[in-house]
């Protein structure tokens, strides 16, 4: 039996789980602690995400800090509860299991019982993680199921659309729930408006700047844009239909999971649109719709980069034809507000920037820091002071959230006196715990994403060297790649450019591990965008933004 052996425990749950089976953390932490105290098993550390899906590692801070402190090897082991705690993907849990042993760490399962130290337990690890894949991938095939049998019954399968308000109704002895349709009558004027001007000939970014001038906003409270007023005359929902499976798997495949025949059915709502006019509608937006060619095709290499001063909406690109006296044409190219682009001068105007002045001036800025040790070394003297100032803000929020947390477990102590003293019934107790545990949720939770934030080297200081050596792969790259790849550079380091008075004020450089991956790596013999290749790269040790 191992003595003083280091453990790092993890637990997590996500709200469903906790409601529907009980996963509770506190369940999971004690089970966990009470086996590490019976192998004489020293805790040295507690990673809990809590309300947070397995599906993935984004967002759950916890996580990412164990395989943080996992690379500088502060403990032996992590144990769980189940395996599906650490991921539900069977492909994600083994690239994690397999991040922990090469630095010598065991994973093990309580409730499997088994470990990864041994041939058979790293065979089980696989068994098990492909079950749980499984049952999950199962209850996704029937709830689908399930939802394509509502949708052609004529049922509303949920989601939020302009113009009607979801309501439920129970029937049937088993007290099933049918959802439907309702229409919203301010809501609904929007819609037809929006139909009928696209039918009177006017174009998407017309009808955005009208809509929302005139104070009109989507579902969610924003304003209109031209792809908004695209889909809302391209929902069958309008006139009558139910459309289901317009995308399959799109949080992973994106539009490529497009449905070209997706699923489309008389629905028992009523059509805020008629017939006449819907077909009216989809006959103008094809013909509009055919794909004319470019007459110019000029490399945008910073599209996205600069910020509209105005608004701060990523610029776009822009362009300008004019006609010579002799008959030709002279092409501009600019960078235009990427609001004023789709939803018009209502939102905000184009503070156009020159697109030649802004590519040659963010080139000739980054060789000037690249080559000049004095402007350099001034701009990281800059930037450290910034970093350390940075932190406080999240030092004295982290500060906050604890006292609360303390003061939590304070009014839970006194509500349980007040019962005692039959000042409080039953009821008020459970729902004003309840309402605590909540609130300590909440909390626990941005204190983990704080703790995260302040852990990933926000406040080290950056050594000048180190910066100037990161630079110096940087040069190689940007005055040797093609136009794409430098699009695809320029794109991976530069976070955000400021604009002041049609000038550009600042450009922010922005260094972190994926930067370090994409770019800095191995020597390639990849051409297609985003594939560069530098001899001998310098490991990223610090995630750090420098402002230029």
């Amino acid at each position: 039996m191992l003595t003083n052996h280091r453990i790092a425990i993890y637990a997590r749950v996500s709200t469903e789980e906790q409601a529907e089976f009980g996963y509770s953390i506190d369940a999971q932490l004690d089970t966990l602690r009470a086996y590490c105290n019976l192998h004489q098993k020293v805790i040295v550390g507690e990673y809990v995400d809590r309300g947070v899906s397995g599906k993935s590692i984004e967002g759950r801070y916890e996580l990412q800090k164990l395989l943080r402190d996992a690379k500088q090897g502060l403990f032996d082991e992590v144990l769980v509860w189940k395996i599906n705690r650490i991921s539900r993907r069977t492909i994600d849990l083994l690239k994690i299991v397999e991040e922990l042993s090469q630095k010598r760490i065991t994973f093990r399962s309580f409730s499997e019982n088994f470990e990864t130290e041994t041939a058979m337990g790293k065979f089980a690890l696989q068994m098990l993680g492909a079950v749980g894949e499984l049952e999950r991938n199962t209850i996704v095939d029937n709830v689908r199921m399930g939802m394509k049998q509502r949708a052609r019954s004529g049922q509303w399968n949920g989601g939020k659309v302009l113009g009607y308000r979801s309501s439920q109704a129970v029937r049937g002895q088993r007290h099933r729930k049918d959802s439907t349709l309702e229409i919203v009558p301010e809501e609904a004027a929007i819609v037809r408006k929006i139909f009928e001007l696209y039918a009177s000939g006017k174009g998407l970014k017309a009808i955005a700047n009208q809509i929302n001038r005139e104070g009109h906003t989507t579902k969610r409270g924003n304003t209109f844009s031209t792809d908004s007023i695209k889909q809302i005359i391209l929902n069958p929902v309008y006139v009558g239909k139910i459309r289901y499976l317009q995308h399959e798997n799109w949080n992973e495949r994106r539009r490529k999971g497009k449905n070209a025949t997706p699923m489309l059915e008389d629905g028992g709502h009523e059509p805020i649109i008629s017939e006449e006019l819907w077909g009216k509608v989809q006959i103008l937006q094809k013909s509009k719709a055919v794909t004319t060619s470019r007459t110019f095709d000029g490399k945008y290499t910073l599209t996205g980069l600069l910020r509209c001063p105005q608004c701060g909406a990523a610029m776009v690109a822009s362009r300008t034809v004019n006609k010579l006296k002799d008959g030709s044409r002279i092409v501009r190219r600019y960078y235009s507000c990427g609001n004023f682009k789709s939803k018009g001068s209502s939102v905000c105007s184009a503070n156009s920037v020159k697109a030649e002045y802004a590519e040659s001036f963010v080139y000739q800025r980054l060789k000037e820091v690249i080559n000049s040790e004095r402007i350099l070394a001034d701009v990281i003297s800059a930037m450290n002071q910034h970093r350390k100032g940075n932190t406080i803000p999240l030092q004295e929020e982290l500060k906050a959230i604890r006292q609360k947390v303390e003061s939590i477990e304070g009014k839970r102590q006194k509500y349980f006196g007040l019962f005692e003293d039959e000042l409080v019934d039953r009821e008020t107790l459970a729902n004003r715990l309840e309402e605590l545990k909540a609130e300590k949720e909440r909390l626990l939770a941005r204190k983990s994403e704080i703790e995260w934030e302040l852990g990933n080297d926000n406040s080290q200081t950056v050594d000048f060297d180190y910066v100037r050596a990161i630079l110096a792969q940087l040069d190689q790259l940007l005055f040797k790649a093609s136009t794409g790849q430098i699009k695809s550079l320029l794109h991976l380091v530069i976070k955000q450019i400021s604009i002041k008075n049609r000038k550009i004020e600042a450009i922010e450089l922005n260094f972190d591990e994926d930067m370090q991956k994409h770019f800095l790596a191995a020597p390639s013999d990849d051409e297609s965008e985003g594939a560069f290749s530098v001899l001998r790269p310098r490991p990223l040790l610090y995630k750090f933004s420098l402002v230029i």
